[in-house]
């Protein structure tokens, strides 16, 4: 009997334990924010502290009660009030804050991130007609605008091979090859945006610090004698998140997490490796623009 009540127990302790574990986790990942949440906090202390605080509150009273006159008693008790109020607000502030900051930043950062993808469809358009990718997005919009996609079509094809027909003393000899027709072209601006004049803004950074702009670079990477076109777009997180509370802000550009967007930028391309990839989290990329 005295077993089973022990593991009854010690499954009760495990259970309760699990609970304030994967609640912890859970507010960690609505917050993101790794360093306001300690997941080695103690709940019995939390317990301890609101049982000093209660003690600390019936004291108060008590000398309210026994030293402070008559007349003087509303005067202060308003005064306790104004600072159990401001206190209060604080405390749900100092929670309420990154919550809040968290939602405006997700929806500002899915609006960079478009622009971003945008940016990247014109820059692989760019590099598919003229080889390289444009250093500037005033050439990136003119390119839009007047240049063409080739439409081509592949097929196979047998031909006469003549050097083995005349190897063969006559024999009719035959090779394979590959045939590419062009059908006709297309306008670039038509394939990617349609009737949409929105290219025309690519360089706006659409959130944050009014009039800011992406900062792009191209170039080439050498690898084994090869010159392959690689380029960057990039805004500071700052500029995105101008007005928001300067703390939040300097953790958010420390972020280094699989669900974060990593570093002080929101980065597309890079010009130290071959890549065309943002360095934000798959779950800009399943959301719809």
């Amino acid at each position: 009997m005295t077993s089973f009540t022990q593991a009854t127990k010690n499954k009760y302790s495990k259970d309760r334990n699990d609970f304030y574990l994967q609640w912890l986790l859970r507010l960690k990942k609505n917050c993101r924010f790794a360093k306001t949440v300690n997941l080695n906090f103690n709940i019995p202390k939390m317990i301890l502290y609101i049982i000093l605080a209660i003690v600390a509150t019936i004291g108060l009273v008590w000398l309210i009660d026994k030293f402070i006159p008559s007349k003087l008693r509303p005067l202060v008790m308003i005064a306790l009030w104004v600072v159990i109020g401001v206190l209060a607000y604080n405390t749900f502030m100092s929670v309420y804050e990154p919550i809040q900051f968290n939602q405006i930043k997700k929806k500002r950062y899915a609006l960079v991130i478009k622009s971003l993808k945008d940016i990247r469809d014109a820059q692989l358009a760019h590099k598919q007609v003229t080889g390289k990718f444009a250093d500037n997005f005033d050439n990136l919009v003119k390119f839009i605008d007047t240049a063409e996609f080739t439409i081509t079509q592949r097929r196979d094809s047998t031909i006469i091979d003549e050097e083995l027909t005349k190897r063969y003393g006559g024999v009719e000899m035959t090779k394979d090859i590959v045939v590419i027709d062009t059908l006709g072209f297309v306008p670039v601006k038509d394939s990617l945006f349609g009737t949409d004049n929105r290219y025309k803004t690519l360089m706006n950074v659409p959130v944050g610090q009014e009039g800011a702009k992406f900062e792009l670079k191209a170039g080439f990477l050498e690898e084994k004698e090869i010159r392959i076109p690689v380029f960057e777009a990039l805004v500071k997180k700052a500029v995105v998140l101008n007005d928001q509370d300067k703390d939040l802000v300097r953790q958010e550009e420390q972020v280094v997490s699989v669900e974060g967007v990593n570093g002080d930028a929101i980065r597309l391309g890079s010009m130290e490796e071959v890549s065309t990839t943002g360095n934000w989290p798959k779950i800009y990329d399943t959301k719809e623009d």
